[in-house]
């Protein structure tokens, strides 16, 4: 049984192309976690060497092999200061079986190791996703890092690019993982607000993620590089801002934006044991592995998009007042104006015509279901004469139902398909898989309810071709609008369109995507972040960009979507056998 409380590190510090400088800096950085009584360091990734390579026999020359000096070094100084450090170098071996096309029979990957504080290595986990240039000289990895057995709890290994993507954090925390670390080598400042709490935040476990400071290549040619990308050059440094995050998302220490510096927090590795939102609902046991197959399954091309997707479309939250048919009336209202003022997308929240987001029990199965029919038929009418599409959700016999209807009707129905608590007195009713809706400015998909906190959900939304989501749903943690719905967009490059009782934004995909992208507005540190326009009042209007969903190349040779590690995502898609939600 792991300790109540234990103290544990992240360091950042920079490194360079000088192999004994950088053992220096890992020692040194060690020593520090130790005499903050830290009884876990984390450190940024490649500590051997600058990500940045002349070829692959540069990159075979500078990388580790178990036993060499630099291991043997850290390992002594986790013994020396009775502490688990978890080191990210590049790592070489012989290539068993060989690697197709590498002549030199070795495989060198991006390495995450974790010594015990007795100095033995206990952990070894290769990146699974490799970022741009890596792709070059590194081979990915050939079998998922494991989750390993500490004194501190279990514990998952990963790094940078793993955490842009769920897929890894995912399945290291479905297979027990209660504290995940991150070795990152990032300038990009949404690494600190957004990736790598969100990865706590949905998987319910601590994060201890440690980034690098100064140049990320070297620094002969920093200026140069930076003036052929048109960005400072210091835009090209570590983005710093090393970071413990506690399982509901919020920051328990962190780092300066610069500076060689550790952050230092007591954690409790037992809180990550409870997957429970606040209503009851266990969300590990509410997945739905038998919908999730096409994310371990090799890319695919998705179905062909009859129309032109748009650049540029207005989309616009509506948030009524009012309960029962006084919100119908107020919605329709609101759908009109909506819709004469060119919006061609609208979404309301979950159960819009209840503020509460649940059906109240005193209402039988029957008055519900011909309040949802007539609260449908009142805001097609209210669409007449436009082309806009207006997403809701309503209760529908035992479905808890997403329905996208234009001036006409009906046009896409998707029930709710992870169960909740806060439904499940009436909401027993499952199907799938989810399905999409072509418009003529793009492909749509509709989350519905609690839908919204499975990034699985998302996933699928991708990989079936849409472009943008309209999400009704009700926010019970500061986290899922914060976080959760902002990320969705970012690793799926997905326009979110989402509606909640007093919350709710407009997630657009912004035009400067990508690491090594032409900024011509201005560099900003970011690279996948959405634009987000917050809900304000009963009506928000907002310009999404459906036509950019079609940029999924985050770096040269790295696609958020096609590039994810389908193959070593058994995890996601096993029975998971957990109990059923428990009610509120």
């Amino acid at each position: 049984m792991p300790p109540v409380s234990v103290r544990v590190a992240a360091a950042q510090f920079a490194v360079g192309i000088d192999r004994s400088a950088n053992l220096a800096a890992v020692l040194r950085a060690v020593g520090a976690a130790a005499a903050r009584k830290a009884r876990l360091v984390v450190l940024p990734e490649f500590c051997n060497h600058l990500s940045w390579y002349e070829d692959r026999e540069h990159a075979l020359r500078e990388a580790c092999v178990l036993g060499d000096t630099f291991l043997t070094e850290v390992a002594a100084a986790a013994a020396r200061h009775r502490l688990y450090v978890k080191l990210h170098v590049t790592l070489a071996a012989p290539a068993t079986p060989p690697v197709p096309g590498r002549a030199d029979g070795m495989r060198i990957t991006a390495t995450s190791l974790l010594f015990a504080p007795d100095g033995t290595l206990v952990g070894r986990a290769d990146k699974q996703t490799l970022m741009g240039s890596e792709n070059d000289h590194l081979d990915p990895a050939d079998a998922e890092g494991p989750v390993v057995e500490t004194g501190l709890g279990p514990v998952g290994l990963y790094s940078c690019m793993e955490g842009v993507i769920n897929e890894v954090c995912r399945s290291l925390s479905l297979r027990g993982a209660r504290l995940l670390l991150n070795s990152l080598n990032s300038f990009a400042l949404d690494e600190a607000s957004l990736h790598i709490p969100v990865r706590a935040a949905e998987n319910k476990v601590w994060v201890v993620a440690a980034n690098k400071v100064g140049p990320l290549i070297p620094e002969a040619r920093l200026a140069a590089v930076a003036e052929g990308l048109g960005i400072p050059p210091e835009a090209l440094h570590g983005a710093g801002e090393s970071q413990i995050v506690a399982p509901d998302g919020t920051v328990a220490a962190k780092a300066p934006r610069t500076g060689e510096a550790l952050a230092v927090a007591d954690i409790d590795p037992l809180g990550a044991l409870d997957k429970h939102r606040p209503d009851g609902t266990d969300v590990f046991a509410a997945r739905r592995p038998d919908l999730y197959g096409p994310i371990a399954r090799s890319p695919r091309p998705v179905p062909a998009f009859g129309g032109r997707r748009a650049g540029s479309v207005t989309a616009a939250v509506l948030r009524p007042a009012g309960t029962g048919r006084a919100a119908v009336e107020d919605a329709a209202r609101l759908a009109a104006d909506a819709a004469a003022r060119g919006a061609r997308l609208l979404v309301l929240p979950e159960l819009f015509l209840f503020p509460s987001g649940r059906v109240p029990a005193h209402l039988t199965g029957t008055e519900a279901d011909a309040l949802a029919a007539g609260a449908l038929r009142t805001l097609a009418d209210a669409l007449s004469g436009t082309d806009a599409l207006l997403a809701c959700t309503v209760p529908a016999g035992d479905v808890h139902l997403g329905v996208l209807t234009g001036a006409g009707g009906p046009v896409l129905r998707v029930p709710q398909l992870h169960p909740s608590a806060r439904h499940a007195s009436w909401a027993t009713g499952r199907a799938g898989p989810p399905e999409v809706h072509d418009a003529a400015w793009g492909r749509i998909a509709l989350v519905a309810g609690d839908d919204s906190v499975h990034p699985e959900t998302f996933r699928l939304a991708a990989l079936a071709g849409a472009d943008t989501v309209a999400v009704c749903f009700t926010g019970l943690e500061p986290w899922e609008s914060a976080l959760g719905l902002p990320e969705r967009s970012a690793e799926n490059r997905l326009n979110l369109v989402a509606a909640g009782h007093g919350q709710g934004a407009v997630h657009a995909l912004p035009s400067d995507f990508g690491l090594w992208q032409n900024h011509g507005g201005g560099f900003t540190g970011r690279i996948s972040h959405p634009r987000t326009t917050t809900a304000t009042g009963p009506l928000t209007l907002a310009e999404i960009h459906p036509a950019q969903a079609l940029r999924r190349m985050l770096s040269r040779s790295t696609d958020l979507v096609d590039g994810r590690p389908w193959r070593l995502s058994g995890a996601l898609v096993a029975p998971s056998g957990a109990p059923a939600p428990r009610p509120a």
